[in-house]
């Protein structure tokens, strides 16, 4: 791992209550119908967070989950983490969920700029799931291959990627959460999101269920 991406809930300032949202699992409530936008369920951020669903509950209520997700969808899961804050504050939908790194970029967005309306329209959430106190984290992440003719020298890169500087400039440049402890934060982070504590749920089991969340996001039709 290189960096470490919340996936957190935004939300409109104007019609949604701070404290209103807290979980993963509550994007599906009733109350919520008609209110929310999210990025295509094919995206690899979405299918992950489906694949902890299912280790967290199971199959059978992380299909429940996906359709009260569709039900509450105000338009077509479609574009990306932008366009979700973009819509909120078109007005069409009230929340949803983004990356935090484009969250730092949006808030980081020249003033005036479509970015930075889009910024300045959200506010974010560290959600948890219902049964845990961690938020969803994505990892960018690197690996040497098995017969990779230059080990040596690809080694010492990934260690220069994860040495305090180099995970400095992945905090400042875009915005990430570093994976060294003891490098801080950009400070549009810190304010708008602040620390995250992350899911505790084993990488491995994430993945192992990766091909199951893809299976459930065909069979309720989520992007159609």
């Amino acid at each position: 791992g290189l960096s470490l991406r919340a996936r957190t809930l935004v939300y409109s300032t104007d019609r949604v209550k701070p404290g209103e949202l807290t979980t993963y699992e509550a994007l599906a409530d009733k109350q919520w119908e008609g209110r929310l936008c999210l990025r295509t369920a094919k995206k690899v951020y979405n299918q992950s967070l489906t694949a902890t669903l299912i280790e967290t509950h199971g199959e059978a209520k992380t299909e429940t989950w996906l359709r009260g997700l569709k039900n509450n969808l105000a338009r077509k899961a479609t574009g990306g983490d932008r366009d979700v804050a973009r819509d909120i504050l078109g007005g069409i939908c009230d929340i949803g969920v983004a990356n935090s790194y484009y969250v730092g970029q949006m808030k980081a967005a020249a003033p005036g700029s479509d970015n930075r309306k889009w910024g300045d329209a959200i506010q974010v959430i560290r959600p948890t799931f219902a049964k845990s106190n961690g938020t969803h984290i994505n990892i960018s992440g690197a690996a040497v291959a098995k017969y990779a003719p230059n080990k040596t020298q690809a080694v010492q890169l990934l260690e220069f990627l994860v040495s305090p500087k180099a995970q400095q400039i992945y905090a400042q440049s875009n915005y990430e959460y570093p994976v060294r402890k003891g490098v801080s934060v950009d400070p549009i982070i810190a304010q708008s999101i602040g620390s995250i504590t992350p899911d505790t749920t084993p990488l491995m089991e994430i993945v192992r269920s990766r091909q199951k969340a893809s299976l459930l996001i065909d069979k309720v039709g989520f992007d159609r």
